[in-house]
């Protein structure tokens, strides 16, 4: 057997290196993203804790629609609509919206809904005081619950924006759920 000369070795550590670089670049990717669209103003993310409703003028002048879609993980064994597709408010105003869902298995199911606005521009200006985004949502099997939404737009939302998107995806948790409770048992 031969020895590797001096420039496969050479070429060994270098694609060695590469690797090593490809792999840290991919990991950093995520939070550079976040980073990008934070500072661009899109990919719609809201705030994950509720909002304080400081009393504001409500511009009764202005009418803004927001939009409601939903969406459920493949495979997820649940029914999940708003009660309104859309609902049309005044900026500064206090508004309730409710979601229904119904689980359509045999089995007690967890799920957990990520929100996200459309324009993204806009989800600087759409504050939730209450949702059920917040926590997860056990469903017994076969039950259905009213799941509420509390929230207000804010006043200085641009005038180039008439209509707001929120979508929510149900995702199941359920198997991460009983993961994460076998794990504290153990403890």
């Amino acid at each position: 057997m031969t020895q590797p000369t001096k420039s496969n070795r050479k070429l060994l550590i270098i694609l060695i290196a590469g690797s090593i670089g490809m792999f840290g670049f991919g990991f950093a990717l995520v939070p550079l993203y976040d980073v990008l669209c934070d500072t661009l103003g899109i990919n719609g993310k809201t705030q994950n804790s509720a909002s304080s409703y400081e009393a504001v003028v409500v511009d009764k002048n202005r009418t803004v629609t927001i939009e409601f879609v939903t969406q459920v993980q493949s495979g997820m064994p649940w029914e999940f609509s708003p009660k309104v597709n859309q609902i049309s408010v005044h900026p500064g105003e206090l508004t309730h919206a409710q979601f229904l869902v119904k689980n359509l298995s045999t089995r007690d199911t967890v799920g957990q809904a990520i929100p996200s606005v459309s324009p993204g521009q806009g989800a600087a200006y759409f504050n939730k005081t209450e949702c059920f985004c917040f926590n997860q949502q056990p469903l017994a099997a076969a039950a259905t619950a009213e799941l509420p939404l509390i929230f207000y737009v804010d006043p200085d939302l641009p005038a180039s924006i008439n209509t707001l998107t929120l979508s929510y995806t149900l995702y199941d948790i359920t198997d991460r759920q009983a993961i994460v409770i076998e794990q504290g048992a153990s403890k």
